[in-house]
Order: structure tokens, then sequence, then C-alpha cells
């Protein structure tokens, strides 16, 4: 069986959205994965609002099991979310939690107009 190239996906990905974001879209990456690929994302589709990123390690539903982790980083969103559409970026779709947490703490932030997501690979 041969691996899809991810390259190949980023440039599909870049093809898929660049008809649904425009310049004013806020584009927030999920750390780890999907923080590298927002980047890249942000670069290509020449997005005007500056790159946010957040780690939902306090916002997991399984926090109170594994608790902190050594790797947590600081959320950052430098644009006012409220009204905002944003594309929620990150590499890997498998059940949703982490796309969940990754709301519940945009939220946090603001109200946003809508939310969208992107993912390299969709394991479901």
């Amino acid at each position: 069986m041969q691996l899809p190239d991810a390259e190949a996906l980023c440039a599909d990905l870049v093809r898929r959205l660049r008809p649904e974001v425009t310049p004013d879209t806020g584009m927030v990456g999920i750390h780890t994965g999907g923080a590298w690929l927002a980047e890249r994302l942000h670069r290509e589709l020449g997005l005007r609002l500056p790159l946010g990123a957040l780690d939902i390690s306090f916002y997991r539903d399984d926090y109170h099991k594994s608790g902190l982790h050594k790797s947590v980083r600081a959320s950052k969103i430098p644009f006012d979310v409220n009204g905002c559409h944003i594309l929620l970026v990150d590499d890997v779709l498998f059940t949703g939690r982490t796309v969940r947490a990754a709301m519940n703490e945009l939220f946090d932030y603001g109200r946003p107009e809508s939310i969208g997501l992107a993912a390299l690979v969709d394991r479901g």
C-alpha cells in the first residue's frame, strides 16, 4: 500500500480552500501538527489577518485522566475573533474530540461568525 504524498495533499488542500477564504479570514492552527500546517496554508493563501495558534490541552475532555503535559504551549490569537470567519486547522481528523476542544477554547476569545475546519488527513 502506497501512502499519500504530504506535499500533494497540501497542494490539494490549498486548491480546495482558495475559493472559500478571503484575505480577512482568520486562521488558527491547533498545536502541534495543525500549527505547522496552518503556517503553510496561511502563507500560500495570502491571508491578511495574523495567524493564530491554540494549545487545547486544558480543554480536552480527558484532561483529568492525562493531567498536564510538559509540552503545553501558550495559545495566541492576535486578531478579534468576534464576527470573524475562522478557519481552524489540524493535521489529522479522527474522532473530532480535538476539534471540539479547540472550538471550546476559541469561544473563550469571542464569538466568531463561522468556524470552518481544514485537515490534511481524515482518518474517519
